[in-house]
């Protein structure tokens, strides 16, 4: 009895131990479970502590944002001509590159034969052209005196013949000539007015003849002068001649090359009229506009400008533009100098401004840390514009307040961290 008493009583106990084991495990996994979200409240709790010397801090002011970029560029020359032979032939220059010229002076030689030889040729046929209107001019005053003698000595039969029918009519008169007599007469009469008559037509058919003719002369005359200039002209551009003042930039070919017509020889460069070419993102290409200001930096002085000139296209996701000087040219620019320009894009009047720094990056900036009570709090905001130095700030802060610009990269997840003063 007593051996099965016991043998009960082990039963039992073992069945109180096995339902009791789960009970401890929850009962453990729930303190662990309250512990650590007890650790967790308090490490949250817990306020951040940073020096405000190793903050950045700016104050919300209110003023005028001017929007702007800075883009890089250099010193081109405005006007860049160059030269080309006008002719095949062989070049023979004056000058080097990088020598300084005077509009005017002759920098290159052209030595063309052919060229040379087509301008004899027509120099002789214009002085054989003038021989013959001299000549023509002799043959002309002939023909007007040979013409101005048959009228002549026409006009001197007609008055002879008038002269005898005068005499014969007043005999005729008197009864002592005969009637036919008469009509002879007054037929030779009128013959020799008719000759008379037809002699000074032709005359003047003679002189309008000789007229014509020299002026025929004279239009060919004209003529080979045109060609004969317009050779000279093309010989005296064989001596090439600098079309401004400036310096030399570069040589294309060799000296004592023979070239074709229309080689490019050289390129001057005018250094008394610099434009800065600038290289601009294309997404700022939709605000810019000819005339807009822009202030250049030249060896750390400040130049003002404006925009002349803006590129169709894109290149390398940039847009050249051109930025010619307000007033006169600062002495001292060079070819090809780099420059840094600033672009003026707008400007807003009255608007609340704070200085510009990492918070922008952080949240996208819409929330910014606001010093109050030696404490920085987080609050959220709205920016506008942004210019280099400076962002509109639309809602979210006060004029006057202080705010964190750099340095809150390690606030973290706090809401608020206190700000010590050393």
């Amino acid at each position: 009895f007593f051996q099965a008493e016991d043998g009960i009583r082990d039963v039992a106990v073992t069945g109180v131990q096995t339902c009791a084991l789960p009970i401890l495990i929850a009962a453990c996994i729930s303190g662990t479970a309250v512990a650590s979200a007890l650790l967790i409240q308090q490490w949250t709790t817990r306020t951040l502590a940073v020096s405000r010397d190793s903050l950045g801090i700016a104050t919300v002011t209110r003023g005028t944002l001017v929007r702007d970029i800075v883009v890089n560029g250099k010193l081109v020359a405005a006007n860049s001509p160059a030269l080309y032979s006008t002719a095949s032939a062989t070049v023979r220059f004056k000058v080097k590159a990088g020598d300084a010229v005077r509009a005017g002076d002759v920098v290159a030689e052209l030595d063309s034969p052919d060229l040379m030889s087509e301008l004899r040729r027509e120099e002789a046929s214009l002085q054989q052209l003038e021989a013959d209107i001299e000549k023509q001019k002799i043959l002309a005053r002939k023909q007007k005196l040979l013409a101005q003698r048959d009228a002549d000595t026409a006009e001197i039969e007609r008055l002879t013949a008038e002269r005898a029918y005068q005499r014969i009519e007043q005999a005729g008169v008197a009864g002592v000539v005969q009637k036919n007599e008469f009509q002879r007469a007054r037929d030779a009469l009128e013959a020799a007015g008719i000759r008379a008559r037809h002699a000074r037509q032709a005359s003047e058919l003679e002189n309008e003849e000789v007229v014509q003719t020299l002026r025929s002369k004279q239009a060919q005359l004209q003529q080979q002068q045109l060609v004969r200039d317009n050779l000279q002209r093309r010989v005296d551009q064989l001596r090439l001649r600098a079309p401004v003042s400036g310096v030399v930039g570069t040589l294309a070919v060799a000296d004592r090359t023979v070239v074709a017509a229309n080689t490019a020889l050289m390129t001057l460069v005018d250094l008394s009229e610099l434009e800065t070419e600038l290289e601009i993102p294309e997404s700022y290409v939709s605000e810019l506009s000819v005339g807009m200001p822009v202030e250049l930096n030249v060896n750390g002085s400040k130049i003002t400008a404006s925009l002349s000139a803006l590129s169709p296209e894109v290149v390398r996701n940039q847009v050249v533009a051109r930025a010619r000087f307000s007033g006169s040219m600062p002495a001292g620019l060079r070819q090809s100098q780099r420059v840094s320009a600033r672009l003026l894009l707008e400007s807003r009047p009255n608007v609340l401004m704070l200085s510009r720094g990492s918070f922008l990056e952080q949240d996208g900036g819409q929330t910014a840390w606001v010093v109050q009570d030696n404490q920085a709090i987080r609050k959220p905001v709205r920016t506008g514009a942004t210019s280099l130095s400076a962002v509109e700030i639309l809602s979210g802060l006060r004029e006057g307040e202080q705010v964190v610009i750099s340095g809150a990269e390690r606030f973290g997840d706090h809401s608020r961290v206190q700000v010590n003063q050393h």
